[in-house]
């Protein structure tokens, strides 16, 4: 087995030893019908470990002249000097190996020390060109990890945002039941709030996670504003049962509700209806939240959804899972009532669970 570095490329020892090893075979396989002349085999033997060994010895040289962030040029033009000394050293050592008992022939010298330059220039360019794609490829792995590590942390930093907000605005219900003469609701709704931030605590580190446990988290919430709200809150949802065990963003559906509940049920006095749908549209997972209400003009600016923490923290933490490829429409329709639409990319995750019944 080849061993490999934290990348998975090669070490130098094993595409030296490998690469050598195919060049001695390919020189022996082409001196098969020369074979019957004394010394071919052991020449050819000798020209390539001796080629062998000064490569290797020219490892330190190249990386050396690599540190000096040279040129491309300077890096050639400086190997082909240090390929001229190792070649000449080669093909004199070449030469003695060979023929011991016989006087140098420069002749010979010369033939073997071209060879072995050219060679050794080549294995050096080549050193550098493998180095130097491994550098590239490094560097945009380590793009990737930092770009990576700060989409999670911003992404995070989002996500942490919701909790104080949801927080603060249970516990002003809370405070609201109470002033309001109604203690057994405010401590039902104490315990409903400290279940549902028990399952954001227990899934906080997840970015995305199943449709289907999105579910289960806005029918907690749901569960905590019916406690506040009573009959003036009425649920209805339409999730496509093949949508269950898409992926979405953490926290998804709960800011969207909170809104609807807040700008769309909360402030009329005979209440209203939140409808959650979830279908599949080709490739995409469409997600729709809409809040019942009487038909009217678009809200000022000053008074939209939109410019809420939940919203806004949702269009953020979209655009920077999905960049581009998602939707995220903001509407009044002639009906009455506000609606929201997301498109994501249609993913699966783990197998869902049984749903919980709907919160009615």
């Amino acid at each position: 087995m080849w061993k490999r570095d934290d990348l998975g490329f090669p070490t130098f020892w094993t595409v030296q030893i490998a690469a050598w090893v195919c060049f001695y075979l390919w020189g022996s396989i082409s001196l098969i019908p020369y074979l019957h002349q004394p010394g071919a085999l052991r020449g050819n033997t000798v020209f390539f470990l001796s080629l062998f060994v000064m490569s290797s010895l020219l490892r330190p040289v190249c990386r050396s002249l690599m540190s000096r962030a040279d040129s491309w040029i300077a890096l050639e033009v400086r190997a082909f000097g240090w390929s001229l000394l190792g070649g000449i050293l080669a093909g004199f050592v070449i030469e003695r190996v060979t023929s011991p008992q016989h006087p140098l022939i420069w002749a010979d010298w010369l033939g073997n020390s071209v060879r072995s330059v050219f060679i050794l220039f080549v294995w050096c360019s080549l050193y550098f060109s493998i180095k130097l794609w491994q550098q590239s490829v490094r560097e945009k792995e380590r793009l990737l990890r930092a770009q990576a590590e700060t989409r999670d942390a911003r992404l995070s930093a989002l996500r942490y945002q919701l909790n104080p907000h949801f927080l603060f605005n249970s516990l002003n219900a809370v405070s609201t039941l109470v002033l309001e003469g109604n203690p057994p609701a405010a401590t039902r709704m104490l315990a409903q709030i400290g279940e549902f931030l028990r399952t954001i605590l227990d899934n906080d580190a997840a970015l995305e996670t199943p449709l289907s446990q999105e579910i289960a988290f806005a029918e907690q919430y749901l569960a905590i504003e019916q406690t506040r709200l009573g009959a003036r809150l009425r649920v209805d949802m339409a999730i496509s049962p093949k949508t269950l065990d898409a992926l979405v963003p953490s926290m998804l559906l709960q800011p969207l509700i909170e809104n609807a509940v807040r700008h769309g049920v909360a402030p009329l006095v005979e209440g209203g209806t939140i409808r959650i749908e979830s279908k599949l549209d080709g490739a995409q997972l469409q997600i729709k939240v809409q809040n019942s209400g009487p038909a009217s003009s678009r809200p000022s600016p000053a008074h939209e959804p939109g410019n809420g923490i939940g919203i806004g923290n949702t269009a953020e933490r979209l655009k920077t899972l999905y960049a581009s490829d998602h939707k995220f429409l903001l509407q009044w329709p002639e009906t009455g009532g506000c609606e929201v639409t997301v498109e994501l990319p249609f993913r699966k995750g783990v197998q869902p669970t049984e749903a919980a019944p709907c919160v009615r």
